[in-house]
């Protein structure tokens, strides 16, 4: 069976809850109230993403995607306040 892989990418909502970015597959967010809600309503939603590709004749994009930390020191902040 083959695996695809995508990035997904997990923000925390102020208030409450998730919301889960998978930029390989345009358009496809979801939210979850929990990290397991989001992971598994990411889950559903790249599936389905990758079924109506299916479902087109299309093939699934392939992930170049990566998450990075980027470090910016505070000092640099000051410069433009």
């Amino acid at each position: 069976m083959k695996i695809h892989h995508y990035t997904a990418i997990f923000q925390k909502e102020p208030e409450e809850g998730y919301t889960v970015i998978v930029p390989a597959l345009k358009g496809c967010v979801t939210y979850g109230k929990t990290i397991e809600e989001a992971a598994e309503a990411a889950q559903e939603a790249i599936e389905s993403y990758l079924g109506s590709l299916a479902k087109d004749g299309e093939k699934p994009p392939k992930d170049i995607s990566f998450v990075s930390m980027i470090d910016v020191p505070a000092s640099a902040i000051s410069n433009y306040a």
